[in-house]
Order: structure tokens, then sequence, then C-alpha cells
């Protein structure tokens, strides 16, 4: 859980520091010309984190999903090995 907050944290941060060069770029609005090169090089690299915090999302939840069938399927009991032996102690 606290791995899951980091990621998605972090992935945040990223974004709205990529998003922030744009208004450094342009010194609050004074500079058109900066904003756009800020824009120009923000954009893209936001678009590219998204992506990739998307794909963090996806590999979390398989990976979260894959160790929650494993734990449930360690904590269960197997009734049919029990079961086996008991017939054989018949015959």
């Amino acid at each position: 859980m606290i791995r899951l907050f980091a990621n998605i944290t972090a992935g945040h941060i990223i974004i709205l520091s990529l998003v922030g060069l744009i208004f450094i770029f342009g010194q609050a609005g004074a500079n058109l010309g900066g904003g756009i090169g800020g824009a120009l090089v923000a954009v893209p690299f936001t678009l590219f984190m998204s992506f990739l915090e998307l794909l963090v999302a996806f590999l979390q939840a398989f990976i979260f999903t894959m160790l929650s069938a494993l734990f449930i399927a360690l904590a269960q009991e197997d009734h049919g090995h029990d079961h086996e032996h008991a017939a054989d102690a018949h015959h």
C-alpha cells in the first residue's frame, strides 16, 4: 500500500513539475516565447509520464492480484489429499 502510494505521488509530482516548467520558462506570462518553448518541452514529457504512470498502475494491480491469489491459495487447506489417504486405508 505504501509503495503504491509513493509511486502514484511521485508520478503526480513529476507531472506537476513538468507543467510548472511552462510558467517558469514563460516567467509567469511576461515572456510568450519562453512559455511556448516551455510548453514544447513540457507537453511531450508530460504525456510520456502519464503513459508511464498508467503502465505502473497496471503493473502494480497485476502484481497485487497475483500475490493475493498466491496467498489465498496457500492459506486454504487441501482437503482432497487427506480424503485419498482415508480411501487407501480402507482397501
